[in-house]
């Protein structure tokens, strides 16, 4: 099902053509390092994106040792019981019996604990990756931030930032920022798309939305440049 899913090489190819045209277009910008950046993350996405994919072999192997433990335990209780059953009274069975339930218990409390604790590793890899995702994205827009279409033909003061690019040019390297946004979100998206974890999915989806809402506000940009008619089509 190829059109059914996120395929981690082409947001990666993506982002590094995309890099190159930022660096074509705007050599001295340092939206280009951004980008440069983002494609870094990227890789380290596909990367952590295919290690949670994998089992946790050694967990998986603790819950197996616990489990034999506990099994052989259990026979052995089993056994003993058995063994002394004409010569014990009910007051011993019923201790005995006791016994074996509160071992149960534990082994169940150690298998529940183990594997969970795959789910935890994996959680929090996850997270801290979303967290390095958002924090770039917010980057992102620091960079539109001072490309304010309204300063076109205004009276600038000392502190006005500096406003160098063309109405044409200014349309470019807001598309990117919301080129650079939108790929952000598809790499969020990544993370929930392969490991089912209701804490992981809810914060990819968090970062997206926020992609998709910083997004919009560049192209209200964008829209009002095209519409002074000031601005060639790309």
């Amino acid at each position: 099902m190829p059109y059914r899913t996120i395929d981690a090489d082409l947001v990666l190819q993506t982002l590094e053509k995309l890099s190159l045209r930022i660096g074509e277009r705007f050599p001295k910008a340092g939206l280009g390092s951004v980008c440069a950046e983002l494609a870094l993350l990227a890789t380290d996405t596909q990367n952590r994106v295919t290690e949670l994919a994998k089992p946790r072999i050694w967990i998986r192997a603790g819950v197996g040792l616990v489990l034999a433990a506990g099994a052989g335990l259990a026979a052995y209780g089993i056994h003993t019981i058995g063994f002394k059953s004409g010569e014990t009274e009910m007051l011993s069975l019923v201790s005995a019996l006791e016994s074996a339930v509160n071992l149960l218990l534990v082994v169940g409390a150690g298998v529940f604990s183990l594997t969970s604790l795959e789910a935890r590793l994996k959680r929090h890899t996850a997270m801290g990756a979303l967290h390095e995702l958002r924090s770039i994205i917010h980057v992102i827009d620091m960079h539109q931030l001072t490309k304010d279409p309204v300063m076109f033909g205004a009276k600038r003061t000392k502190a006005s930032p500096d406003h160098k690019l063309s109405p044409f040019e200014l349309v470019r390297y807001l598309d990117y920022c919301s080129e650079m946004l939108s790929l952000s979100g598809k790499l969020a998206a990544l993370y929930a798309q392969d490991f089912n974890d209701p804490d992981v999915i809810e914060a990819a989806s968090d970062i997206e939305q926020l992609a998709t809402n910083l997004s919009q506000k560049v192209w209200q940009k964008i829209t009002i440049v095209q519409a002074s008619g000031n601005a060639m089509s790309a």
